[in-house]
Protein backbone atom coordinates (compact mmCIF):
# COMPACT_ATOMS: atom_id res chain seq x y z
CA UNK A 1 0.00 0.00 0.00
CA UNK A 2 1.64 3.02 -0.90
CA UNK A 3 0.55 6.57 1.25
CA UNK A 4 2.22 9.45 3.07
CA UNK A 5 3.77 9.93 5.99
CA UNK A 6 2.78 13.17 7.82
CA UNK A 7 4.93 13.62 10.81
CA UNK A 8 4.60 16.81 13.26
CA UNK A 9 7.59 17.95 15.92
CA UNK A 10 4.18 18.73 18.59
CA UNK A 11 0.70 18.69 19.12
CA UNK A 12 0.38 22.31 18.72
CA UNK A 13 1.14 21.57 14.42
CA UNK A 14 -1.86 19.53 14.12
CA UNK A 15 -3.83 22.61 13.42
CA UNK A 16 -2.01 23.19 10.80
CA UNK A 17 -1.25 20.46 9.75
CA UNK A 18 -4.50 18.95 9.31
CA UNK A 19 -4.89 21.16 5.92
CA UNK A 20 -2.48 18.72 4.81
CA UNK A 21 -4.22 15.44 5.70
CA UNK A 22 -7.86 16.85 4.77
CA UNK A 23 -5.99 17.84 1.23
CA UNK A 24 -4.73 14.44 0.91
CA UNK A 25 -8.21 13.00 1.87
CA UNK A 26 -9.84 14.93 -1.05
CA UNK A 27 -7.73 13.50 -3.58
CA UNK A 28 -8.12 10.04 -1.67
CA UNK A 29 -4.57 9.43 -0.84
CA UNK A 30 -4.17 7.37 1.96
CA UNK A 31 -1.61 8.80 4.84
CA UNK A 32 -0.80 8.07 9.07
CA UNK A 33 0.04 11.06 10.82
CA UNK A 34 2.23 10.63 14.22
CA UNK A 35 4.14 13.08 16.89
CA UNK A 36 7.41 12.62 17.10
CA UNK A 37 10.34 15.09 17.45
CA UNK A 38 13.85 14.80 16.41
CA UNK A 39 15.00 15.94 19.61
CA UNK A 40 12.57 14.91 22.33
CA UNK A 41 12.15 11.33 21.23
CA UNK A 42 15.26 10.83 18.42
CA UNK A 43 14.68 6.91 18.68
CA UNK A 44 10.54 6.64 17.93
CA UNK A 45 11.11 8.73 14.82
CA UNK A 46 14.02 6.57 13.49
CA UNK A 47 12.28 3.34 14.14
CA UNK A 48 9.02 5.10 12.52
CA UNK A 49 10.83 5.77 9.76
CA UNK A 50 11.54 1.78 9.16
CA UNK A 51 8.59 0.92 10.16
CA UNK A 52 6.45 3.57 7.98
CA UNK A 53 8.71 2.71 4.86
CA UNK A 54 8.21 -1.65 5.57
CA UNK A 55 4.20 -0.47 5.26
CA UNK A 56 4.71 1.48 2.19
CA UNK A 57 5.15 5.39 2.88
CA UNK A 58 6.97 6.89 -0.61
CA UNK A 59 6.76 10.58 0.89
CA UNK A 60 7.69 11.85 3.99
CA UNK A 61 6.05 15.09 5.36
CA UNK A 62 7.65 16.96 8.23
CA UNK A 63 6.08 20.43 10.25
CA UNK A 64 8.70 21.72 12.92
CA UNK A 65 8.95 24.99 14.41
CA UNK A 66 12.17 26.83 15.87
CA UNK A 67 14.75 24.45 15.10
CA UNK A 68 13.04 22.36 12.74
CA UNK A 69 15.55 19.58 13.05
CA UNK A 70 12.83 16.91 12.06
CA UNK A 71 12.89 16.82 8.37
CA UNK A 72 16.53 16.39 8.25
CA UNK A 73 16.37 13.80 10.70
CA UNK A 74 13.74 11.99 8.33
CA UNK A 75 16.22 12.49 5.26
CA UNK A 76 18.84 11.13 7.41
CA UNK A 77 16.91 7.97 7.86
CA UNK A 78 15.53 7.32 4.58
CA UNK A 79 16.03 7.94 0.37
CA UNK A 80 12.47 8.87 0.16
CA UNK A 81 11.25 12.10 -0.89
CA UNK A 82 11.08 14.51 2.23
CA UNK A 83 8.96 17.66 2.33
CA UNK A 84 9.48 20.14 4.91
CA UNK A 85 6.50 22.57 6.36
CA UNK A 86 8.06 24.93 8.69
CA UNK A 87 5.85 26.19 11.46
CA UNK A 88 4.87 29.80 12.64
CA UNK A 89 6.04 30.21 16.77
CA UNK A 90 9.19 31.08 18.49
CA UNK A 91 11.37 34.30 18.82
CA UNK A 92 11.57 34.68 15.45
CA UNK A 93 7.96 33.76 14.30
CA UNK A 94 8.76 31.14 12.10
CA UNK A 95 11.90 32.40 10.03
CA UNK A 96 14.21 30.84 12.25
CA UNK A 97 12.42 27.35 10.83
CA UNK A 98 12.40 28.38 7.56
CA UNK A 99 16.18 28.25 7.02
CA UNK A 100 16.45 25.10 9.20
CA UNK A 101 14.08 22.99 6.84
CA UNK A 102 15.59 24.57 3.24
CA UNK A 103 19.29 25.01 4.82
CA UNK A 104 20.38 20.93 4.52
CA UNK A 105 23.96 19.70 3.81
CA UNK A 106 24.49 18.68 0.19
CA UNK A 107 23.26 15.20 -0.25
CA UNK A 108 20.64 15.69 1.90
CA UNK A 109 18.09 16.92 0.17
CA UNK A 110 14.58 18.44 1.79
CA UNK A 111 11.67 19.75 -0.73
CA UNK A 112 11.13 23.21 1.81
CA UNK A 113 7.66 24.64 0.97
CA UNK A 114 6.02 27.96 2.63
CA UNK A 115 5.26 28.31 6.26
CA UNK A 116 2.50 27.47 7.53
CA UNK A 117 -1.32 26.46 6.41
CA UNK A 118 -0.42 27.48 2.85
CA UNK A 119 2.80 25.21 2.93
CA UNK A 120 0.59 22.46 4.97
CA UNK A 121 -1.50 22.03 1.74
CA UNK A 122 1.35 22.22 -0.55
CA UNK A 123 3.41 19.62 1.23
CA UNK A 124 0.03 17.45 0.47
CA UNK A 125 0.23 18.59 -3.55
CA UNK A 126 3.54 18.25 -4.03
CA UNK A 127 3.93 14.52 -2.09
CA UNK A 128 0.81 13.65 -4.59
CA UNK A 129 2.71 15.50 -7.67
CA UNK A 130 5.50 12.61 -6.77
CA UNK A 131 3.00 9.53 -6.15
CA UNK A 132 1.58 10.78 -9.50
CA UNK A 133 4.36 9.92 -11.28
CA UNK A 134 3.54 6.10 -11.14
CA UNK A 135 -0.16 6.30 -10.65
CA UNK A 136 -2.35 7.75 -14.14
CA UNK A 137 -5.37 7.92 -12.01
CA UNK A 138 -3.88 10.70 -9.01
CA UNK A 139 -2.32 12.81 -12.12
CA UNK A 140 -5.97 13.39 -13.57
CA UNK A 141 -7.12 13.85 -10.48
CA UNK A 142 -4.55 16.69 -9.69
CA UNK A 143 -5.09 18.21 -13.46
CA UNK A 144 -8.94 18.32 -12.80
CA UNK A 145 -8.48 20.33 -9.98
CA UNK A 146 -6.16 22.87 -11.77
CA UNK A 147 -8.83 23.10 -14.46
CA UNK A 148 -11.02 23.82 -11.67
CA UNK A 149 -8.63 26.62 -10.10
CA UNK A 150 -8.26 28.06 -13.09
CA UNK A 151 -12.44 28.65 -13.99
CA UNK A 152 -12.86 29.57 -10.32
CA UNK A 153 -10.21 32.49 -11.10
CA UNK A 154 -12.13 33.28 -14.10
CA UNK A 155 -15.24 33.74 -12.81
CA UNK A 156 -14.07 35.60 -9.76
CA UNK A 157 -12.81 37.61 -12.09
CA UNK A 158 -15.82 38.02 -14.25
CA UNK A 159 -17.63 39.26 -11.10
CA UNK A 160 -15.69 42.32 -10.63
CA UNK A 161 -14.12 42.94 -13.83
CA UNK A 162 -14.05 46.23 -15.51
CA UNK A 163 -12.69 46.26 -18.94
CA UNK A 164 -12.32 49.14 -21.65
Amino acid sequence: MNFVSIIMGSKSDYEVMKNCANTLEMFNVKYELIISSAHRSPERTKNYIKEAEAKGAKVFIAAAGMAAHLAGALAAGTTKPVIGVPMKGGAMDGMDAMLSTVQMPSGMPVATVALGKAGAINAAYLAMQILSITDSELAAKILEDRIVKEKNVENDSREIEVLI
